[in-house]
């Protein structure tokens, strides 16, 4: 075999996301960009803000010497010190550039947090559903995922955390609002996940990291606020991505930011800086990082986001879908209408109407519908959602 078995299997097991994405682009040129609904994708309709395009122009047109060299891996220590400041705002800590570093996205930022912390072998555990990328991301570090099931509304089932946490674990994993369901976590539940680590980090005499992973905190509707884990945790690790709140995905900007007071954090913050390097990032992109600096409270407009929501939610409760509203992010993720979710997913697209079974997700018998897309393309897939629901319903 000419490559690692650990990397064949990794391509077997390969995101539904990215199979149901490509699976969009052939259907597209077969049958025609607007004949095929694509909600396959988080890839956000929203364009950068105007602020963000003047900042732009600003920084590509600034003479200044050496604004696109190499800086410290960590990140340049003016846009930390942004990051920091507005983090010391929001949580009443005190935060430092010394505790944050730039990151290429929350992926980026994820990989290097757990090549940091983990040694083979030590568990993470996440909760389902959840994104398909983070087993990848643990086994890059050669850690082992553990999957905690949720509530039937998706809510945190800390009981069934409780019983899985085990000597080797060294990190939990959440995501609110969650990818795929939407959901927002509560500021209870989310309280009373930190008392739990807290007890399980006495009684079994390690730290145990509390990594929130960020990407859609400002994405939220109906006045929804998300807790930040650095309020209920103090081995509290946020990862944060402007690839959705600046519709900046394909730039790979973020940053890590670690609690004042978590265990070793000076150990933490080096060998994150480390990682950085020897993973092959080196550094975030100079450039956005300049950008940054100028727009750090700016973000897209989400109350379009909040009406794409309705539209798209009303609709498929009326069908007669099952779904949970979701309190930000911009997807849905209802039940299926067939038991065999891939089965229901491939019925939606022979009609040219593209979602991800749920099973990608660690949650069979649902579907992901990621409406972060244009609003003809929802009003044009509805009549093709009723169809489907009016046969299977009545089936």
């Amino acid at each position: 075999m000419s490559i690692s078995r650990h990397v064949k299997q990794m391509m077997q097991e390969s995101s539904w996301i990215r199979k149901m994405f490509e699976q969009g682009i052939l259907l597209k040129k077969q049958h025609g960009q607007d004949k095929v609904f694509d909600f396959s994708l988080g890839n956000p309709i929203m364009e950068p803000p105007p602020e963000f395009v003047r900042a732009l122009e600003k920084v590509v047109h600034d003479t200044t010497t050496g604004m696109h060299r190499y800086m410290p891996n960590a990140g340049y220590m003016t846009t930390r010190a942004v990051v920091a400041e507005r983090l010391a705002a929001e949580t009443g800590l005190p935060f430092t550039a010394h505790h944050v570093l730039m990151s290429c996205g929350a992926g980026g930022g994820l990989n290097v947090i757990l090549k940091t912390l983990l040694d083979p072998g030590d568990e993470v555990a996440i909760f389902e559903p959840y994104f398909p990328e983070y087993p990848f991301y643990v086994s890059n570090a050669s850690g082992t995922t553990v999957v905690v099931p949720t509530t039937e509304n998706f809510e945190l089932d800390l009981e069934a955390l409780d019983r899985r946490i085990t000597a080797r674990t060294k990190v939990v994993l959440y995501n609110s609002p969650n990818n795929p369901t939407g959901v927002v976590y509560s500021e209870e539940s989310l309280r009373e996940l930190g008392a739990l680590l807290d007890r399980k980090q006495r009684e079994l005499g390690r730290s145990i990291y509390l990594i929130s992973d960020d990407p859609y905190k400002r994405i939220v509707y109906g006045g929804a606020r998300v807790l930040p884990v650095f309020d209920f945790y103090r081995n509290g690790i946020e990862v944060y991505s402007h690839s959705k709140d600046l519709g900046l995905a394909g730039e790979r900007i973020g940053f890590v930011a670690v609690h004042p007071e978590a265990d070793d954090l000076d150990d933490v913050v080096a060998g994150m800086t480390l990682s950085n390097r020897i993973l092959g990032f080196i550094n975030a992109p100079a450039m956005m990082q300049h950008v940054l600096r100028e727009i750090a409270d700016v973000t897209v407009d989400i109350d379009a986001y909040e009406r794409k929501r309705d539209l798209l939610y009303g609709a498929l409760v009326d069908m007669g879908y099952e779904v949970v509203a979701p309190g930000g992010a911009f997807y849905l993720f209802p039940k299926t209408l067939l038991e065999d979710d891939v089965e229901f997913v491939n019925q939606l697209q022979q009609r040219l109407v593209l979602t991800v079974p749920g099973r990608g997700f660690g949650r069979p018998g649902h579907m992901r519908i990621s409406y972060c897309v244009d609003d003809a393309t929802i009003e044009k897939a509805l009549p093709i959602f009723e169809q489907v629901a009016r046969e299977f319903v009545s089936a």
